[in-house]
């Protein structure tokens, strides 16, 4: 079984809320993998394909995202959410 393991600090203006998060649980179902997210220096997990979990952590801008993924896909699935983070959420300004 294949696992991966990143982090990535979020940048967008209002954090890992709302259409950040929506856009974030949305690509994490795309992978078969079992994907979970923290925030630096929590100890809970959450998994990532759960907008009310995503939601509830409150990530603002400037924490880094801790990543983790287990099963198929797990580096690609790693990759693709760093990268959707690294590019803002697809969204300008």
């Amino acid at each position: 079984m294949s696992a991966a393991r990143d982090e990535v600090t979020i940048r967008h203006p209002t954090g890992l809320h709302a259409r950040p998060a929506v856009k974030f649980t949305k690509l994490a179902k795309t992978y078969p993998a079992a994907i979970r997210l923290r925030g630096s220096g929590e100890a809970a997990w959450v998994d990532a394909k759960s907008i009310v979990k995503v939601m509830a952590l409150k990530l603002r801008t400037g924490t880094t995202l801790e990543l983790e993924a287990e099963g198929d896909g797990a580096d690609e699935a790693v990759a693709a959410l760093r990268g959707l983070v690294e590019r803002n959420f697809d969204e300008d300004g």
